[in-house]
């Protein structure tokens, strides 16, 4: 008989534990955008966000490896306890969510459960456009993946959905440059080009959880009538409509309020950048996954 490896032991006893908190994974510092905006409308759950800023950017890389990733910091939220791990990350919600919910979960915890932020996203799109015109502005990876131009296609089908990859925008807001002169030219570069690709759009999603620090400057270089869609509000009443809905996974995640912040690379580091995404003091803990 194949025994079963401790990790997957301690997981499946994790399962019938006492509650714990929920899970926010992110390449980065970003899905900080998406846990801000979660807390915001359900204060009394426990958090514990986990950045992988060590392998980070996950934008660039391939599907595989964003994968890999992806379930190894999965599987180290369920390690600690998460019964409820939410990928805050357009990447890994892209590239690795269908594929650790189909074929993972019920190896690691079959009770535990994994949700991305790019169905929420999705669902609510064709309430933002009279047109039918959407622009979606995101990494390389999430645009080569097709996940929004796919998932709107189902909620949507009468909706033209155009793409554009940003891939200088991550950089430049995890370097502070952002708001910078090369900061601005490289903001005006992707809103011209994707506005050249469809005249008719009204409005543009902000497919990644950093650019809604690009709110200010994109505003800038497009028309008024165009609205700009940030997932972060969007994903918080959707988890609160899931919890509703869910009482058994709603009932194992723990409520004092508490957040910890974990980060696989160096922890002043990451919390001097998560200072920009939550305008609050951040201590975070180094660990590796």
């Amino acid at each position: 008989m194949r025994r079963k490896s401790p990790l997957l032991m301690i997981i499946k006893d994790k399962n019938n534990s006492a509650p714990g908190p929920i899970g926010v994974f992110d390449s980065g510092v970003g899905g900080l955008s998406i846990l801000k905006e979660i807390r915001t409308l359900l204060p009394y759950y426990d958090y514990l966000y986990l950045g992988d800023s060590a392998r980070s950017p996950y934008g660039t890389r391939s599907f595989e490896t964003v994968y890999q990733y992806t379930l190894e910091a999965v599987t180290a939220l369920f390690q600690m306890g998460c019964p409820l791990v939410i990928l805050a990350c357009n990447t890994a919600s892209a590239k690795a969510l269908r594929t650790i919910q189909q074929q993972d979960l019920q190896r690691l915890a079959p009770n535990n459960r994994v949700l991305g932020v790019i169905r929420p996203t999705t669902e609510t799109m064709s309430a933002y456009t009279q047109t039918r015109h959407i622009g979606i502005l995101a990494t390389p990876g999430t645009v080569k993946s097709d996940s929004y131009v796919i998932e709107i296609s189902r909620f949507a089908p009468n909706i033209k959905v155009v793409q554009q990859a940003c891939p200088m925008w991550v950089p430049l807001i995890e370097n502070n440059e952002h708001l910078s002169e090369g900061g601005l030219y490289f903001v005006e570069k992707y809103i011209q080009s994707i506005l050249k690709k469809d005249k008719d759009i009204d409005a543009l999603l902000l497919a990644c959880t950093h650019y809604p620090l690009l709110i200010p400057s994109i505003s800038k270089f497009i028309p008024s009538h165009i609205k700009l869609i940030s997932q972060g509000a969007i994903v918080a009443q959707k988890l609160r409509d899931y919890l509703s809905r869910h009482n058994e996974i709603d009932n194992r995640c723990k409520r004092s309020g508490q957040v910890r912040y974990l980060t696989t690379e160096d922890a002043a580091d990451f919390s001097e950048k998560a200072h920009l995404f939550m305008e609050e003091p951040i201590v975070a803990e180094s660990m590796q996954i």
